[in-house]
């Protein structure tokens, strides 16, 4: 691996280019259709290379497209070294990972191995016989031992363990019924996993996304857990101290010997469990991602303000940090932090993004944030499809819920929201398909595409543009300190970015209203960077910003 320079700065920091990257999050089967079946694929990607370019994105996190049954979309995987048809071929593959190295993009591999499809061959082995040289692959629980101890299931309202008569047993699955959890406890398990890594790798990919990775160790004494525990999942599930040293074993079998960064999904329950997988020291991961603020669009600004506000200060001086506020598991971005009335949708867009893009960390764009695509309206359980919604409702069902108000919440915050397909142009399908799409596209595609905000200058897809493009050019917004300013504020978050005496102030009004900031250092105000109105207010020491302003400001 590449040594990682050190940048001058206030506190000691290092360089790395994963650090410096715009990363942006592709849903291959909703992105492009290039074959007229309904689903995206790789050809269609690459119809695409030029636009991804045009974003001045470095880095695309693509969710699985191995060989699946589809069960939950990709993330049940049968074979690790094949390509689920599709998307297309090895060799569509191999095209699409060169052009996207030829425009300066890297590629993030969404890595499945918490947990595999029960129609992968491991599983079909060990599921034959209880002496299969592949039955500690998974993990088994006798039946002549009685029911084993409960286990909460994401998916699955019965719960994680799933009786198999075929060997009298009960198999483990934190997931759906068809996602059999791997036995990582076990090191032919690992080094498996570190083979298909490698195997990717020697391919050309730049970084690995570790799907929830966390949650990959077990107690494999399966003790009884107090009855409730499940409400404080991660603290239970996730982050089993043995799988430190299975992360500094991958380190060293795999991410050490190239030019790549991995990052897994979710950082456990504290600052420290974060720090304790992605400093520098660990040789364990590059990169923390972390959910502390997924709920967060329920939470006063202030709060908001502290969350964010936590963490950086805690990696100020070691570890890395991934800042998103949207990807495939929730619902759109504009829809829960900002603000999806025609008169505010593009403006508040705007802001969400310019913030994404000038906090310390790594961004993530989740592809459709760039135009402010929104929520799509699902009122009826029929219509959903995913493996969450559906094991969600059996639940709610099974405990006597209020349907109508559960179907009120699914309908605003269910991950199906962010799976519509890309909204390309005004044609029919959004010029995603010729035929029709895997799941409905979502009607207000005639007023949010491609081909209508390309062409307009103040659009949000050129405001993202305009920030992604100020923000490779100034590494100021990469590692520099960044402070909080008045903290109190509950409409606005404003903060400085300083690295070698360069600061730049970021304002964002965060409210459907005129609200104002006032600081002495409005008074060393410079040239304006960023804008995404025409003016700015200013009085003395005070700022007053537009509803969702969002502004960034050199400071002299």
């Amino acid at each position: 691996m590449k040594k990682e320079n050190k940048v001058k700065n206030s506190i000691d920091i290092s360089r790395a280019w994963w650090k410096e990257g715009v990363l942006y999050q592709i849903y291959p089967q909703s992105f492009k259709d290039s074959d007229g079946d309904g689903f995206g694929d790789f050809k269609g990607v690459i119809e695409k290379l030029d636009y991804l370019e045009s974003l001045g994105i470095t880095m695309v996190w693509m969710n699985p497209f191995f060989e699946s049954p589809m069960v939950d979309n990709g993330y049940d995987v049968s074979d690790y070294r094949a390509i689920q048809p599709r998307y297309g071929s090895m060799e569509d593959f191999q095209n699409m990972l060169d052009g996207m190295h030829k425009r300066g993009i890297k590629l993030v591999l969404d890595v499945v191995v918490n947990h595999s499809s029960n129609e992968h061959d491991w599983f079909r082995q060990s599921r034959s016989s209880r002496d299969n040289p592949y039955r500690d692959y998974y993990h088994w629980w006798p039946a002549e031992k009685g029911e084993p101890p409960f286990r909460h299931s994401l998916f699955d309202p019965e719960g994680a363990w799933t009786y198999d008569e075929q060997t009298n047993a009960y198999y483990l699955h934190y997931f759906a019924a068809a996602q059999p959890d791997l036995n990582w406890e076990n090191s032919k398990v690992r080094y498996e996993v570190y083979d298909i890594m490698k195997f990717w790798a020697e391919k050309g990919v730049d970084g690995f996304r570790m799907d929830a990775f966390q949650y990959a160790s077990k107690d494999t004494n399966f003790p009884e857990w107090p009855k409730g525990h499940e409400k404080e999942y991660d603290k239970w599930y996730g982050m089993n101290p043995p799988l430190h040293g299975y992360l500094n074993e991958m380190y060293n079998e795999v991410i050490s010997k190239y030019d790549i960064f991995a990052v897994a999904e979710g950082a456990g329950t504290t600052l420290q469990d974060a720090h304790d997988i992605v400093d520098r020291d660990r040789n364990e991961l590059q990169m923390a991602y972390h959910f502390d603020y997924v709920g967060s669009d329920q939470l006063k600004l202030t709060d908001f303000k502290a969350i964010f506000t936590k963490w950086d200060t805690s990696f100020a001086e070691e570890g890395w940090l991934s800042i998103f506020l949207s990807n495939h598991d929730n619902s759109r971005l504009v829809n829960r932090f900002g603000n999806s009335s025609p008169e505010y949708r593009a403006v508040s867009a705007q802001m969400l993004n310019t913030f994404i893009l000038s906090m310390r960390g790594t961004p993530y764009t989740y592809f459709g944030d760039e135009l402010g695509m929104a929520n799509i309206d699902m009122p009826s359980i029929e219509e959903y499809v995913d493996v969450c919604a559906l094991g969600d409702y059996k639940r709610a069902v099974k405990e006597g819920k209020d349907l109508g108000e559960f179907m009120k919440n699914l309908n605003f915050y269910s991950r199906e929201n962010s799976r519509t397909p890309m909204q390309w142009n005004d044609s029919k399908n959004a010029g995603f398909t010729t035929t029709t799409p895997w799941k409905k596209v979502n009607p207000d595609y005639k007023d949010i595409n491609v081909a209508k905000q390309d062409k307009d200058p103040n659009s949000v897809l050129n405001h993202f543009r305009k920030m992604v493009k100020l923000r490779n050019e100034n590494k100021v917004l990469v590692y520099g300190k960044y402070e909080l300013l008045d903290k109190n504020n509950e409409d606005i978050y404003a903060y400085t970015r300083v690295l070698d005496g360069e600061k730049m102030l970021v304002l964002l009004n965060f409210t459907d209203h005129n609200s104002c900031i006032t600081s002495p250092q409005i008074k060393q105000l410079a040239d304006i960077q960023i804008n995404n109105y025409n003016s700015l207010a200013i009085n003395n020491h005070t700022i007053t910003l537009k509803p969702y302003q969002a502004v960034i400001v050199l400071l002299n």
